[in-house]
C-alpha cells in the first residue's frame, strides 16, 4: 500500500516551523510546459508549478503520466482534513500505480507547506509510482523523506473542497489531468516567486475547465 507511513508521527507531533531550517530553492520562472493543470469534481481549475530543476525524474513521470491521460478520472481516496489529499491511484484503494517502473527518491529541500505537492510511496523510499499527494497544511515533519515536485499556485480552495475521509463516502476525483503547454488558449505572464514560503498569484489566461460530466473515468491499467 502506498500511503504517508509518518502521516500519524507528522499530525500528533505537529507541523512545527524549525527557524534554523534552511530557504528553499528559489523557484525558476513558471513555464507552460513545467505547469500541471488539474481540472476537479469540486468545480474548478488547479494549478501546480512543477520543479524539474528540483526532482526532475518525478517531474517527467507526472508529465508522461498526465499526457497518457492517465489521471483522468481517478480518485482522492484517502483524504485528511488539516493535513493532506491523496490521490493519482487508478484502483482508488491505495493499492494500485502505473505499470511504469517505480522511482528512485529525489528528497530535497522544498518544505512540506499548504500546497505542496509531493509524490506517495510505500515502506521503500524508492517506491514512488504515480500516487501524489496536495498538503491542505504545514506538515514539515515529513520533509526530506518524501519526494516534493510542486506546489499549488492557483485554484486552492478547489483542493480545500475535496471531500474528506479514508476513503470518502462520496470521493472527489480529477475530471482532468494536463500540461498547460499542451493548452489551446494559455498566457503565462510571468514568473512565480517565493514558492517554497508563501503561496504566490499566478495570472493565467487558460480555456475553461471541462465539465465533470464530460470525461469517463480512467480505466485501470492492464
Amino acid at each position: 500500500m502506498r500511503f504517508l507511513w509518518t502521516a500519524v508521527t507528522a499530525l500528533v507531533l505537529g507541523s512545527v516551523v524549525n527557524a534554523q531550517t534552511a530557504a528553499p530553492p528559489v523557484a525558476p520562472p513558471l513555464t507552460a510546459e513545467n505547469t500541471l493543470v488539474l481540472d476537479l469534481s469540486t468545480g474548478g481549475r488547479v494549478m501546480i508549478a512543477m520543479r524539474p530543476d528540483i526532482a526532475p525524474k518525478h517531474v517527467e513521470r507526472i508529465k508522461t503520466l498526465a499526457r497518457q491521460h492517465f489521471y483522468d478520472g481517478t480518485i482522492f481516496h484517502r483524504v485528511i482534513d488539516g493535513f493532506m489529499a491523496q490521490g493519482g491511484d487508478p484502483l482508488g484503494t491505495g493499492t494500485g500505480g502505473s505499470k511504469l517502473p517505480d522511482l528512485k527518491a529525489e528528497f530535497n529541500d522544498l518544505p512540506h507547506v499548504r500546497g505542496a505537492v509531493a509524490m506517495a510511496r510505500a515502506g521503500s523510499v524508492d517506491s514512488a509510482n504515480s500516487q501524489f499527494y496536495i498538503c491542505l497544511a504545514p506538515a514539515l515533519k515529513l520533509d526530506r523523506n518524501y519526494t516534493v515536485w510542486g506546489r499549488v499556485v492557483s485554484g486552492m480552495e478547489f483542493v480545500d473542497a475535496i471531500e474528506k475521509g479514508e476513503p470518502p463516502a462520496n470521493p472527489s476525483k480529477i475530471v482532468m489531468a494536463s500540461i498547460a503547454a499542451d493548452k489551446v488558449a494559455l498566457a503565462v505572464p510571468g514568473a512565480v516567486t517565493g514558492m517554497g514560503t508563501s503561496t504566490p498569484t499566478l495570472p493565467m489566461m487558460i480555456a475553461p475547465a471541462v465539465a465533470p460530466a464530460a470525461v469517463s473515468p480512467a480505466a485501470p491499467p492492464k
